[in-house]
């Protein structure tokens, strides 16, 4: 028999211009006053860090942020400093001024990216804050852990996570780091500590950039070492001591290109079948054809060239701080549970049109609506 779970009816909400405080005494009474307002993004129950009141979301993981920032500018700082003046003596003055500048373009590009890719919503799905039941009643609605929506003419399964307590929609997953649920969710990085989900554009040109530019710095530093060598007409273990950062710099770029080129690779493969990692790992064994794939063109436009989504949380729109006597969150992105009630037949998994997963979306968009205008 499958496994049901049981939700609770949602509450009739008043109005939030009549909602009091908790410790008043009526909505009479002159000397209530209304329960103060937060912003969305101080009462979140995910995991994320915001900075610059709710404008950029980072994951909860930033110390590893700060170690890529380390790895990355340090070898290019190394490299202005010393390879393009020992070069300019070959060379001439005006080719080191160009080897500094391309270097320093390529490392700003970098951190572009790898802000765009860090600091946005990766897709967060606005969970449900209404709780689960463990008791049934006439008033109860009764939902299948799991239901199989149609795509593109093949089913795939729709899981209900018990954390965010909603059915999550095709391509979404639940990160345990950020403890959120994100769509189209690729992978959780560790190294820009951030989901990679909707912003994955800015991932890929991040990875794919940061090779490029490991691969320029290892080029001239192992020109470098040759006229080194060339110079002073010595073997290259000499050559290594004459220059020691040179040398340092072809072995930390030379491991460097292998990891982050070999990512880029591998993430050239998931665009072309337009693939996510999550889903690479989990379903190279099953055998199904994939319902994503477009074609090599459609997959790419819809990778770099369609419109990103926007963000299905107003992480800055105001909302009733937490009561403390019942411990619930009414938040203006709640979602109620009945918003994505599925169609269930005799018991069984039914498969469903991708149009009744509009429904979801339907929420979505109302519920941006009713943060408007609480803000």
């Amino acid at each position: 028999m499958e496994e049901k779970i049981y939700i609770k009816p949602p509450p009739q909400q008043a109005s939030t211009s009549t909602l009091k405080d908790p410790a008043g005494k009526g909505e009479g009474d002159d000397n209530i006053g209304e329960r103060p307002y937060k912003r969305l993004y101080q009462t979140w129950k995910g995991g994320n860090i915001f900075v610059f009141g709710g404008r950029f979301i980072f994951g909860p993981s930033v110390i590893s942020l700060y170690l890529t920032l380390f790895l990355l500018i340090t070898p290019v700082v190394l490299f202005s400093l010393f390879i393009p003046q020992k070069l300019s003596l070959e060379f001439g003055h005006k080719s080191s001024i160009v080897i500094t500048a391309v270097a320093a373009f390529f490392t700003k590009f970098d951190l572009f990216l790898l802000l765009m890719t860090s600091s946005r919503d990766p897709g967060i799905v606005p969970r449900n804050t209404e709780p689960l039941e463990s008791e049934e009643n006439s008033n109860g609605i009764v939902f299948p852990v799991a239901k199989d929506v149609i795509v593109n003419g093949i089913v795939v399964k729709v899981k209900y996570c018990h954390t965010c307590m909603l059915y999550r929609p095709p391509r979404c997953s639940h990160c345990s780091v950020c403890d959120n649920c994100v769509e189209r969710f690729d992978h959780h990085c560790p190294w820009v500590g951030q989901c990679i989900g909707k912003e994955f554009r800015f991932f890929f040109l991040f990875v794919a950039s940061t090779t490029l530019l490991c691969i320029y710095v290892f080029i001239f530093s192992l020109i470098n070492l040759c006229k080194t060598m060339e110079v002073n007409k010595s073997n290259i273990w000499h050559a290594i001591l004459e220059s020691p950062i040179a040398s340092l710099l072809i072995v930390y770029t030379f491991i460097g290109t292998w990891f982050v080129g070999g990512l880029s690779i591998f993430h050239l493969y998931l665009i072309y079948t337009n693939q996510t990692t999550y889903e690479n790992f989990r379903y190279r064994y099953e055998k199904k054809r994939n319902p994503y794939n477009r074609g090599f063109f459609r997959n790419i436009n819809e990778i770099f060239f369609s419109r990103i989504p926007e963000s299905k949380n107003h992480f800055r729109a105001k909302v009733l701080r937490p009561d403390p006597i019942t411990e619930k969150t009414s938040t203006a992105c709640s979602t109620t549970s009945t918003a994505v009630d599925l169609e269930i037949s005799g018991g069984k998994r039914k498969a469903v049109s991708e149009s009744e997963m509009d429904e979801v979306k339907f929420h979505f968009d109302s519920l941006r609506g009713s943060m408007d205008n609480t803000t």
